[in-house]
């Protein structure tokens, strides 16, 4: 605002130089008159009475430009009076003895108070419009420096935005790292504690808990690379290492690696014949489908279908040709209030059903490979999650 001050300042004394003074102007007449007069009197003799009567003119425009229309009024009044009193006999009077001499004196003081008048109009309009100009200058100076001051406000909301968004998510983060650890960590000490009391427990019982230590230390393991993932992809290095992969290959590597989630779940895989290969990062595949799959299996109830689905198919606007692979569960499907913001982080639901980080890496995953990712609720119940992936040129 300091810069706008000092404008204003600077605009406030210019229009003080350019505003007209009658006093200043008529001195200024006054004393060209009185010049003229002095400089053509002793040609007064070999000179007509036109040159005086024009050059006395130029003080009264002076006074015109300097003072005014009434400094010009009175500067004509002036240089009348000394045509008159140096240049029109009797000289060194104010009587006029010819009538020509008289309507000369009456037609120089009209034209000369006619001159001022004009001039000092033209020269009022020059000003005025200096000042408007000034002013908007001022108001654009004003207007900048209002929209500078608007821009930083501007950025210091959209950085304070941010930080509490940075701040929700981090809050989420942590709700959702405490969540998912906890059931699994608490299912590993529970085993741990039970074999460390030296319980006697048969071999089966025995295979059975070591089973569940290994399946849970394999979800913590999960949970911990969707992580690993989420930092690469905030810090932008996230790129896919594409190679042909067998779909159907990988499908049943994942429901091995995850096959006590399904004990009380059948798995339905349906494979197109054919298949053709895709081009993708296995791993980062296979961490798509681990989260899939394992969130199916968490929702579907006891004795239900999952079903695994994959089948060609185009691309819209004649694209290069893909593969669509589609999980399908008999769980309570999806709430409309959270299926938009289904793959945004810390969006998924309720807690322990489709929540945290996994959809969001899951889409992030797709995307980055040039697929697509949606959810869909099917009519008879439950959910369908699918995603595209492109086909090995």
């Amino acid at each position: 605002m300091s810069a706008v001050t000092g404008t204003a300042a600077r605009d406030r004394w210019a229009r003080l130089r350019s505003e007209p003074s009658p006093l200043i102007g008529f001195g200024i007449g006054v004393a060209g008159v009185a010049l003229v007069t002095v400089a053509l009197l002793p040609f007064n003799a070999s000179v007509g009475r036109a040159i005086p009567a024009l050059v006395l003119v130029l003080p009264v425009v002076a006074a015109g430009l300097l003072g005014g229309r009434l400094a010009a009024v009175a500067t004509a009044v002036a240089g009348a009076a000394a045509f008159s009193l140096g240049f029109i006999p009797p000289v060194g009077t104010l009587r006029v003895a010819v009538s020509d001499d008289a309507v000369a004196l009456v037609v120089f003081t009209v034209i000369a108070m006619a001159v001022g008048t004009l001039v000092a109009q033209e020269s009022d309009r020059r000003r005025s419009a200096e000042q408007r100009a000034l002013e908007i200058e001022a108001m654009h100076a004003r207007f900048q420096a209002v929209v500078a001051e608007r821009e930083a406000l501007r950025r210091d909301a959209e950085r304070v935005a941010v930080m509490e968004q940075v701040d929700i998510q981090r809050a989420a983060l942590l709700r959702s790292v405490s969540h998912d650890l906890r059931t699994p960590l608490a299912a590993i000490r529970a085993v741990a504690s039970d074999l460390r009391s030296g319980a006697d427990h048969g071999e089966t019982v025995r295979q059975e808990l070591l089973g569940v230590v290994c399946d849970e230390a394999e979800r913590l393991d999960r949970i911990v690379a969707n992580l690993l993932s989420l930092s690469r992809i905030e810090a932008g290095a996230f790129h896919p290492d594409r190679q042909a992969v067998d779909l159907e290959e990988l499908i049943g590597e994942v429901i091995r690696r995850l096959g006590r989630l399904f004990d009380d779940v059948r798995v339905d895989v349906r494979m197109e014949a054919g298949l053709p290969l895709v081009d993708v990062d296995y791993v980062q595949i296979d961490q798509v489908l681990s989260n899939l799959l394992e969130n199916a299996a968490r929702v579907a109830p006891a004795g239900s279908t999952v079903v695994v689905a994959a089948a060609t198919a185009t691309h819209q606007g004649g694209g290069p040709e893909l593969v669509e692979v589609a999980v399908t569960d008999e769980g309570p499907g999806i709430d409309h209030q959270h299926r938009d913001h289904l793959f945004e982080l810390f969006q998924g639901g309720e807690a322990g059903t489709l929540r945290g980080v996994g959809l969001a890496l899951c889409r992030a995953i797709v995307e980055a490979h040039g697929g697509m990712i949606e959810a869909t609720e099917q009519t008879e119940g439950g959910a369908r999650l699918r995603f595209t992936v492109p086909v090995r040129g």
